[in-house]
């Protein structure tokens, strides 16, 4: 059971993200400052929080800090929810680690539709660690190899395997997940930016996923995934046969896309486990280098 934690110090704010969520079956805990959701969690397991900025004795952004600052709770994704929305703001939140922002005052659904993303990319870290795991004996022999990929289940697969040969191994599989996501959904298949956030407010995105991948020219494209380990590094380069896209705008996390459903991807990808990240051409080549496994 998912369990998340409500942080606001307004009780009618508390009432409305609990009247929403709950709805989804989530168990939802709730502290109406800093200081008590500290201390909350301090005695159960979070998997994610809807935090206030703006609040007495601990604001939002302090909370953040502290929680980004601590080893049991820097991997927990929080949603920033305030009325303080100036860009300033939006990129003090995110520097500290609110990768997730919805301004106040917001339709419930919006939140609903939020929480609902945040979760599904929790399940997929989860099942990259599970898959990762399996593989990693075997995998851990490669120098060098090239693997193409069609399907986005595909593409999470390969990402979970190859992880394996780095350091950051975790850390790496969510971030060549990105990447190799990126090459399915946007680079063959052609979804734009702005048809995928359509798509995940309908919660339409993965039945527009499966019927490109039956039709043509889209069924007939293939990704591809080089690598090549020396010594104490490891480099992958990810080619799609999509058309490109300008990545500039996507390599940082931008206050200006901060309440947008995705828009991420690129950018967390680039903090995950690689030492360097860097497009070429047209944004159909992207190589990630990682440290490697000794």
């Amino acid at each position: 059971m998912i369990r998340l934690l409500a942080v606001d110090d307004e009780p009618i704010n508390l009432a409305i993200i609990a009247e929403c969520l709950s709805e989804d079956g989530y168990l939802i805990d709730e502290a109406g400052d800093g200081e008590e959701a500290w201390a909350l969690m301090q005695e159960k397991r979070y998997d994610l929080l809807v935090l206030d900025r703006m609040m007495p004795r601990l604001d939002g952004l302090s909370l953040l800090k502290r929680i980004k600052a601590d080893a049991n709770w820097v991997g927990m994704p929080v949603i920033m929810q305030t009325a303080a929305a100036t860009q300033q703001e939006v990129r003090e939140g995110l520097e500290a680690g609110a990768y997730y922002y919805l301004t106040k005052p917001y339709e419930p659904e919006a939140l609903r539709a939020l929480v609902n993303t945040v979760i599904a990319d929790l399940a997929e870290r989860d099942r990259l660690r599970e898959a990762s795991s399996h593989m990693q004996t075997t995998i851990s022999l490669l120098d060098h190899g090239e693997f193409s990929f069609r399907t986005i289940e595909e593409a999470r697969g390969l990402a979970a395997a190859l992880a394996n040969l780095c350091r950051e191994g975790s850390t790496s599989a969510m971030g060549l997940v990105e990447l190799l996501v990126n090459a399915v959904e946007h680079g063959n298949l052609g979804i734009t930016y702005a048809e995928k956030s359509q798509l995940r407010q309908s919660y339409g995105w993965e039945d527009e996923v499966a019927r490109r991948l039956t039709v043509e020219p889209y069924c007939l494209r293939r990704g591809r995934i080089a690598l090549r380990r020396d010594g104490q590094e490891i480099e992958f380069t990810v080619t799609d046969q999509g058309a490109g896209f300008d990545w500039k705008p996507y390599l940082e996390l931008d206050p200006d896309r901060a309440y947008d459903l995705n828009g991420r991807g690129i950018a967390m990808a680039k903090m995950l486990g690689f030492t360097s990240l860097e497009y070429q051409g047209a944004g159909n080549i992207v190589v990630a280098r990682a440290v490697a496994v000794v």
